[in-house]
């Protein structure tokens, strides 16, 4: 047996053992690639949602437009979006003045988290979605609804608190920027360079950049994405995702997604290195810079604490985007649910030490 088949063998044990144990859950979908190591597992093909995932192209953008000199990172929220749209969003009289894009990539603005956040309707915003499926969102709903029934968590610069709500307003901040809807924005300057051909902005755009269809959840055929154990795969509830984590994608197109990000085919060595600054801590193990987070295993257990951190970004479905990039490691996961997230660490954890033995 040759050492690639060996380590593929015992990559893809690895992933029938956690899979046997899933019961009711679709099998999970896992892409492994090193130096002579690729491993693939579940439906390879079948696109899905991306999550949070998403935040790492939205702040890549941004620092597109940075290095481009159409949008000042440290300039004013209030001199780049019409004020009804932040109105109201943040703590203090004139808060939104000191509010930057550079707030909103890292977190830090104050502006409250519509997906996760606490609320005043009596019902947490996950359980909305699923209990209405049939509701669609526009990101001035998303707005409206930290605005009307949340209160901010902090002033511009006081804290970290994770915030898609932030993320809302950091997209609204690119299309004034760019000068076009985000979804046209994500295909010129992301999907396409990256040779992403099979991912798109969900509700907004289809694979390619045409406009999206009706029902595209069904069109694109996405796999399944359990939000509290309801799936919203064909849901249009599942619009409340845009620019904080719209993206459909498959395990490749994410993997062509690192590669090209950590080979500077997207933005400069400067721009990855602001993105890469992990001054927060957004979870015991990991931390967060501007759309891009760090795994640290040893926060999570002492006894990982020999493995070398890697960078990417975690969907709340147990969608994984990791890259370690001394050693050219790329691991992207996909658990189909919310209730996944412990337990797809798990797995990473477990694929990332055996391909080391592999690569070291």
């Amino acid at each position: 047996m040759s050492r690639h088949t060996d380590i593929e063998a015992d990559l893809h044990r690895i992933v029938e053992g956690f899979a046997r144990k899933r019961i009711g859950l679709p099998a999970p979908s896992a892409l492994v690639r090193a130096p002579g190591v690729e491993f693939a597992a579940g439906e390879r093909e079948r696109r899905f949602h991306a999550a949070s995932v998403g935040k790492m192209l939205t702040a890549t953008l941004a620092f597109q437009l940075a290095e481009r000199g159409r949008l000042h990172l440290d300039a004013p929220l209030t001199s780049l979006l019409p004020a009804p749209e932040f109105a109201g969003l943040f703590r203090g009289k004139d808060a939104a003045a000191a509010v930057t894009p550079r707030h909103l990539l890292t977190h830090t603005s104050g502006v409250a988290d519509y997906f996760e956040g606490p609320n005043d309707t009596g019902e947490s915003f996950p359980a909305r979605i699923t209990r209405r499926p049939d509701e669609r969102f526009a990101p001035d709903d998303l707005l409206a609804f930290s605005r009307e029934h949340q209160r901010p968590v902090g002033r511009p610069g006081e804290r970290f608190a994770y915030s898609d709500t932030g993320y809302v307003l950091l997209a609204r901040v690119i299309e004034e920027a760019g000068g076009a809807p985000l979804g046209a924005q994500l295909h010129e300057r992301i999907l396409d360079p990256a040779g992403m051909a099979q991912s798109c902005l969900l509700f907004h755009t289809m694979p390619g950049g045409a406009a999206s269809v009706s029902h595209p959840g069904a069109a694109l055929d996405l796999a399944p994405v359990l939000v509290d154990g309801v799936d919203l795969s064909r849901a249009e509830s599942l619009s409340c995702d845009w620019g904080g984590g719209g993206v459909v994608s498959t395990l490749d197109d994410l993997a062509r997604l690192a590669a090209a990000w950590h080979g500077g085919a997207l933005i400069g060595e400067a721009a990855r290195e602001e993105m890469s600054a992990f001054a927060h801590r957004f979870r015991r193990g990991i931390h967060y810079g501007a759309g891009l987070m760090q795994l640290r295993y040893g926060g999570f257990f002492p006894l990982l604490a020999g493995l070398p951190r890697t960078v990417g970004h975690l969907g709340v479905t147990g969608v994984h985007l990791f890259t370690e990039p001394e050693r050219d490691i790329t691991i992207v996961l996909n658990l189909h649910s919310t209730a996944e997230m412990t337990r797809s660490f798990q797995l990473h954890i477990r694929l990332l030490q055996r391909v080391l033995r592999a690569v070291r």
